[in-house]
């Protein structure tokens, strides 16, 4: 061997390719936050087995807004109501609540003091229901039970006929959506089922809706006890035809 076969071999470093050893995050897709699940709305909510007055979510209505006292509603709904008042008032249009939060024992006397009347001497249990059904709510379906419903001015269908009561119907036609309000009970002519047409009761639907929903989910008729006539609630589907029975446009 020549000399030159024992230099030391010298490993040229230059070109050498040395391992990465930080850490890479994985490729990732970018995804649409997930909406936050609305919360549980107790159950003694959705049936009106609560105080309103005692409630932190209410609020008394005001006497410029009402001649009843100590009626109340949700407060968001309130503050939405009080401007719709200010503008129709702006317009020459007087909307006054004549009823507004019920929940079950005041529901209860309105049904109870309906079923012991005389016409119904004789009736099926089931037909007095059906019969009590046209106009008035079962205890523990009424929509007056969650704070988001009131009736405006009268509870005649004649009122709003001509007049006055006309031109808050129009008004209300047009205006009320604006600030959340829809007439839940509208002709049946198009297949609405329940009760007949309301035109004095108009619902806020930003939270009435998702009261509707989870009284779907959550209440049976099972939870439909304590007052005449509450073994008739599923015979008379007052869940599926009353509780649901709006205007489809709202569902």
């Amino acid at each position: 061997m020549s000399k030159e076969d024992h230099k030391p071999t010298i490993t040229d470093t230059s070109r050498a390719v040395v391992p990465d050893t930080r850490h890479h995050a994985p490729d990732t897709i970018p995804q649409s936050p997930v909406p936050s699940p609305q919360p549980l709305i107790p159950k003694e909510e959705l049936l009106g087995k609560f105080e309103p007055s005692k409630h932190p979510d209410f609020i008394k209505i005001e006497s410029r807004h009402t001649e009843k006292p100590n009626i109340f509603m949700r407060k968001e709904a309130y503050e939405s109501f009080k401007k719709m008042a200010t503008a129709a008032k702006k317009e020459g249009v007087d909307i006054r609540i004549i009823s507004a939060t019920r929940n079950f024992d005041y529901q209860k006397g309105i049904w109870e003091k309906k079923w012991l009347r005389e016409k119904y001497a004789g009736w099926k249990d089931v037909d007095k229901v059906k019969d009590i059904l046209k106009y008035s709510s079962m205890p523990g379906t009424s929509r007056h039970h969650w704070g988001t419903d009131v009736d405006f001015n009268s509870v005649e269908l004649a009122y709003f006929a001509s007049g006055a009561g006309k031109k808050l119907y129009d008004w209300l036609l047009k205006n009320g959506a604006t600030y959340g309000f829809a007439q839940t009970y509208t002709s049946k002519e198009n297949g609405r089922t329940g009760y007949e047409e309301e035109k004095w009761h108009w619902s806020y639907m930003p939270l009435s809706k998702e009261f509707l929903k989870q009284y779907n989910e959550q209440i049976q008729y099972s939870d439909l006890i304590g007052f005449s006539g509450s073994s008739s609630a599923e015979a008379s589907e007052s869940i599926k035809l009353y509780v649901n029975g709006i205007d489809n446009s709202l569902k």
